[in-house]
């Protein structure tokens, strides 16, 4: 925004300055365009992460309603290790959300959006 404003005041006030005022409306308009390209690969690798997170939450689920009853104390532990292993590689590779995205996440789950039954009441 401000290379615009740089840009269009170096045109109007001399024509000497021709040059820099396009210059800097340009780095506007690439920055503007980079922005909004950007944002499509960032919402897709937020998806693509938001699977994984959900792939893990169903696994989680599944051995405990299904499997843990039959493991031994030494199974359902390797099974968490198996877990927390994966949850550690998917945060580690996985941008942390916006401020306005967090926000967004905790009023929907302040209000019920993503609660199970099996999972007891939500934890903040």
């Amino acid at each position: 925004m401000l290379a615009a404003v740089a840009g269009t005041t170096a045109l109007v006030e001399s024509t000497g300055r021709t040059a820099a005022g396009i210059l800097a409306l340009l780095s506007a308009g690439l920055g503007a365009v980079l922005t909004t390209v950007n944002a499509s690969q960032r919402a897709s690798q937020a998806v693509a992460a938001a699977n994984v997170y959900l792939s893990i939450q169903t696994a989680a689920r599944q051995h405990r309603e299904i499997d843990l009853p039959d493991w031994t104390a030494a199974g359902a532990r390797e099974a968490l290790a198996a877990l927390t292993a994966r949850r550690d590689e998917q945060n580690a590779g996985t941008d942390p959300p916006s401020r306005r995205a967090y926000r967004k996440a905790r009023a929907n789950l302040d209000a019920g959006g993503q609660t199970y039954t099996v999972d007891g009441p939500a934890q903040h």
